[in-house]
């Protein structure tokens, strides 16, 4: 699994903070925590990473269908944060979406030089344990169908399967999904339109189980 960031030792503490200024990590606020992080705070960096590295990883293991890819790549997110937390605008965005942006990028680079990624189905039974809670797929996860969805979802063109990740698997709102693809909202709109009706094409051609599916935003179930 992916180390905590702690362990990384990828740079010393430099922080200015004096003790009136301490206050719980999880109390800060993700932009104040991208503000910190840019300014050396370590506990900054543990912080973001523990709130969002689950989400990270699960957005990266759907885009590229390999575990220890998607382990990679949830590294090469947080060190571009260490490099870049500083070019984070909360203007233009939320921290997640822009984490996700960030992975989206290292997940198409990923995929193109690797075209003989592993199958979603290895994706390690523990792991999918710990995110049942939070992932759609995992809430049918012993149903027959979920196989179906995620290879469905694997044959969307990469511009509608991480629209369609975004916002029904991450559930980005389109706002949060265009910051991260940097596109316009309306491009968002049209790709999730059509990515949603070639999957549902697909899955009520290829699985019987899924006769009479449809939609609805937030869930694929």
């Amino acid at each position: 699994m992916v180390p905590e960031p702690n362990q990384w030792n990828f740079f010393p503490l430099q922080n200015e903070y004096t003790a009136e200024d301490v206050v719980p990590t999880d109390q800060i606020s993700e932009p104040d925590l991208m503000t910190r992080i840019a300014q050396g705070d370590a506990d900054a960096l543990v912080a973001l990473f523990r709130r969002r590295r689950d989400e990270v990883y699960r957005f990266a293991v759907h885009m590229t269908g390999a575990p220890a890819t998607a382990e990679d790549i949830v590294q090469e997110v947080f060190l571009t944060v260490i490099r870049q937390a500083a070019r984070f605008d909360p203007a233009r965005g939320s921290v997640i979406g822009w984490l996700l942006g960030v992975a989206r990028n290292l997940a198409r680079q990923r995929v193109q030089r690797e075209r003989n990624l592993a199958p979603l189905s290895e994706l390690p039974a523990a792991l999918s344990h710990s995110l049942a809670r939070n992932d759609p797929f995992q809430r049918v996860v012993r149903d027959e169908r979920v196989e179906g969805l995620r290879q469905a979802v694997r044959s969307l063109p990469p511009r509608y399967r991480e629209v369609v990740l975004l916002c029904d698997l991450q559930e980005l709102s389109y706002e949060e999904a265009a910051g991260a693809l940097d596109c316009a909202v309306g491009t968002v709109r049209s790709r999730l339109h059509r990515g949603r009706r070639l999957l549902a094409i697909k899955l009520r051609g290829e699985v019987p189980q899924y006769q009479g599916f449809r939609f609805r935003r937030g869930s694929f179930a």
